[in-house]
């Protein structure tokens, strides 16, 4: 029997596909990711024609260890984007009761229960007293749940205790400033983390686990060598060492996620929730604003698991940020 197919955002073939009426050029809300990109840096032609040498891996490494706040470039293992670490994590592990605490990014779920694994998925913290490996997204996608570092900290304190691990999926804390584990990381936690969310850059691939450094080498050993291409090694330096992008970056996007908000909350059920790169809607009429915006060519994140919530990213354009606007106004007067 084949798995259910988990949605992700980002397919606009599927959009065209439901709303074929619809306006082009489409408006793809329904990711997670910056929508002003970091900008590109120019490319040298050797960094597509050769294999990137282990010198310039690790100068990723020591950048990605600055920014997060590791203590040394050895806890930190780069990859082609988080989604392979979350697919080859589970096989690294000795068979577990693993705890999921959702609901959150359902890849994690499938990927521990794909290796065979005992998999729950809990809906608090309370819920994982038994498990023997803990993973949560934080903050979550896509309610923006933060679980905050002490209690972290005391979870995977009791997980060693019964040699269990703590598993966080940091992909969104670039910009939730003071919670990320990384700079007090346990020695039974792995941190994973993402590039192309913040930096606008998903089609990079590239992503990082942080740990101890006998995980990262068994992360690295899984990979096998020259996992992250030549031209992701050069954006990724320049952009992980441009602090001061990411502080404008992140005061731009806590603004524009108030916006928003604003065009959101008269529609919501209750409070809207998410991170500074996504908000999340809640509403009795959730399954006829996805269809009533697919028909004005807008594209946002529906999920299996609720009906009624949906998720929206953040317009990067001015007349992209009219068009959602005139469609929720007339939404409201229906």
């Amino acid at each position: 029997m084949s798995e259910a197919r988990i949605w992700h955002g980002g397919d606009l073939d599927e959009a065209r596909r439901l709303f074929p009426q619809a306006p082009e050029p489409w408006i793809d809300l329904s990711t997670g990711i910056n929508p002003i990109a970091y900008p590109m840096p120019s490319l040298p032609a050797s960094s597509f024609e050769r294999l990137p040498s282990p010198a310039e891996h690790r100068d990723l490494e020591a950048a990605a260890a600055e920014a997060y706040g590791a203590a040394h470039p050895a806890t930190v293992a780069a990859a082609p984007g988080t989604q392979i670490l979350i697919s080859l994590l589970p096989a690294l592990m000795p068979r577990a009761r693993v705890a999921v605490l959702g609901p959150t990014y359902a890849e994690h779920a499938q990927a521990w229960r794909g290796a065979g694994h005992d998999v729950a998925d809990v809906q608090t913290l309370e819920e994982a007293e038994s498990a023997e490996i803990l993973v949560l997204v934080n903050p979550n996608n896509p309610d923006g749940r933060i679980v905050g570092r002490e209690v972290l900290r005391a979870r995977a304190a009791a997980l060693r205790s019964r040699g269990g691990w703590l598993v966080v999926d940091e992909a969104f804390a670039d910009f939730e400033a003071g919670e990320s584990l990384v700079p007090v990381l346990p020695e039974n936690a792995i941190v994973l983390r993402s590039f192309g969310k913040t930096y606008g850059l998903a089609g990079v691939r590239l992503g990082f686990a942080v740990a101890g450094e006998t995980m990262t080498a068994r992360l690295r050993a899984a990979m096998g060598p020259w996992a992250v291409s030549g031209p992701a090694l050069i954006v990724g330096r320049r952009a992980l060492r441009d602090r001061a992008w990411r502080e404008t970056a992140l005061r731009d996007r806590e603004r524009d996620a108030r916006r928003l908000d604003a065009l959101l909350r008269p529609l919501a059920d209750g409070p809207v929730q998410g991170t500074c790169l996504y908000r999340l809607l809640t509403s009795a009429r959730a399954p006829e604003l996805f269809a009533h915006l697919g028909r004005h060519g807008i594209w946002v994140r529906r999920f299996q698991s609720d009906p009624a919530r949906l998720r929206f990213g953040l317009p990067g354009s001015e007349a992209a940020w009219q068009r959602l606007g005139d469609a929720l106004a007339a939404f409201a007067e229906r």
